[in-house]
């Protein structure tokens, strides 16, 4: 496409096609599949450029003019502004990712890269993790421009690079360099949440309203170097591996936040079942797939990851070092860092690699109501709830902003399909008529209505 393809582009009754919001989603998802955008931290990265420029190109199509922001060489994200029929209401940022994270084909049973089509299904990398939701936004923004419509708010639309790896060289060197392209935006909707789970017998959406914190650390314990071969209490191995045996092994509380009490109190509602702050099993098995996710969304996590030191058997090293993958719950960020420095002991040095705050969002409000009267008009008898995750995503850089995001990547399952197994899983893969459901909802939330031409 030109850059004045946006002007050129036929209406639906023009082309002969059915007006839908998904007509464009499976061969705009499997186009973003195909391109590589394997993401392995550290700033190494390939594909981002391209992913973009196929993102700004199809923005270009939907009437936007979007810039593009290279924050080192190959991380390359995109952001467009598209006008709504209220244009005083506050903006509205729609935003996804175009990285990947790393895919061993060995391991696969399809090309992880080949977006393949198989059991009424897209295989690949990205198809869940969220080049399935970014084809989603494109193809309801593709919908609005040949049927001449606009949403009711002002429409900011990013496509992040480097999300996989905290966001530094994405959404955070927008935020941070370019924040004025956010500018009257007050909420933001993009992944995890919003894909559905059966409870008993009743579908439920959960819609994501919540974010642990993330602290990668670096572990580092110095002490004297020595011979293999005599006593030696001052090991830096020794104290290194004492912390990381503490801190894999620590039982920590469980807790609940807004978030996680009103979702598990809901599933005791829909089960019959009574909730018992000290023992939520009942709730999380009810859950099906996303019981497990729900699971570490209760307490703070620390998984060690990492460990190193020493360079020959009959030399004891002077320092040994190892990495930690800390998760806290929403306002327990301080108490839990001094407790896993306790965990750590003296001889133990504790640094940050990558911190990331712990976000809360009311699950209330005009926005959170129109989620669940799309997903409602599509599927009456559904149930919506809230739900935390226990990862991270580039909502976190938005809020520095002080705005509120969602979790909001609308699919509706087959009940057999582990869902949440297929992040950053084998064989990806994401249901065509859940890509298709998704662009109806996405389409309803954004409450168009058609404009002058």
């Amino acid at each position: 496409m030109s850059e004045n393809s946006a002007q050129t582009i036929p209406t639906d009754a023009e082309a002969g096609a059915e007006q839908t919001p998904y007509r464009d989603v499976v061969q705009i998802c499997r186009d973003l599949i195909r391109i590589d955008t394997t993401n392995r931290g550290g700033n190494v990265s390939v594909g981002e450029p391209e992913a973009a420029e196929l993102c700004a190109e199809l923005m270009r199509a939907a009437g936007m003019e979007p810039q593009l922001f290279e924050s080192s060489p190959g991380r390359v994200s995109v952001v467009g502004h598209l006008p709504g029929w209220e244009p005083d209401a506050p903006g509205l940022i729609l935003h996804g990712h175009t990285d990947v994270v790393p895919a061993d084909a060995s391991e696969w049973s399809v090309d992880p890269f080949g977006a393949e089509i198989k059991d009424g299904m897209i295989w690949g990398r990205g198809a869940v993790d969220m080049k399935g939701m970014d084809a989603m936004i494109l193809s309801t923004l593709l919908h609005f421009a040949r049927t001449g419509q606009r949403p009711r708010r002002p429409l900011t639309v990013a496509f992040f690079a480097d999300e996989e790896a905290g966001g530094v060289y994405g959404a955070g060197h927008v935020v941070r360099e370019h924040p004025e392209v956010f500018a009257g935006c007050t909420e933001a909707i993009s992944e995890v949440g919003g894909f559905s789970t059966e409870i008993g017998s009743t579908r439920a959406y959960l819609v994501q309203t919540a974010e642990k914190g993330i602290h990668w650390l670096n572990l580092k314990a110095v002490d004297r170097p020595g011979h293999g071969s005599a006593p030696h209490p001052d090991n830096a191995v020794t104290h290194l591996a004492a912390a990381m045996q503490r801190i894999g092994t620590h039982e920590w509380p469980l807790e609940y936040t807004k978030t996680t009490r009103q979702l598990l109190e809901t599933v005791a509602e829909l089960t019959g079942t009574e909730f018992d702050e000290q023992d939520p099993t009942p709730q999380l098995e009810a859950l099906g797939h996303a019981g497990t996710w729900v699971a570490g969304t209760l307490r703070t996590s620390t998984n060690p990851t990492g460990l190193g030191g020493g360079y020959k058997h009959n030399v004891i090293p002077s320092t040994a070092t190892g990495t930690v993958d800390m998760r806290t719950l929403p306002g327990s960020d301080e108490e839990a860092l001094e407790v896993l420095k306790t965990l750590a002991g003296e001889k133990v040095q504790v640094e940050h690699e990558h911190r990331d705050i712990a976000l809360e969002t009311p699950f209330s409000g005009d926005l959170v109501e129109l989620m669940a009267t799309a997903l409602q008009e599509e599927d009456p008898d559904a149930e919506v709830l809230p739900f935390m995750l226990g990862g991270g995503t580039d909502n976190k850089h938005l809020s520095r902003l002080g705005i509120a995001g969602y979790g909001f990547s609308p699919l509706r399952l087959p009940p057999d399909l582990d869902f949440t197994s297929l992040f950053h899983g084998i064989d990806e893969r994401v249901p065509i008529d859940a890509l298709e459901f998704g662009c109806r909802v996405l389409a309803r939330i954004l409450e168009p209505r058609e404009t002058q031409r």
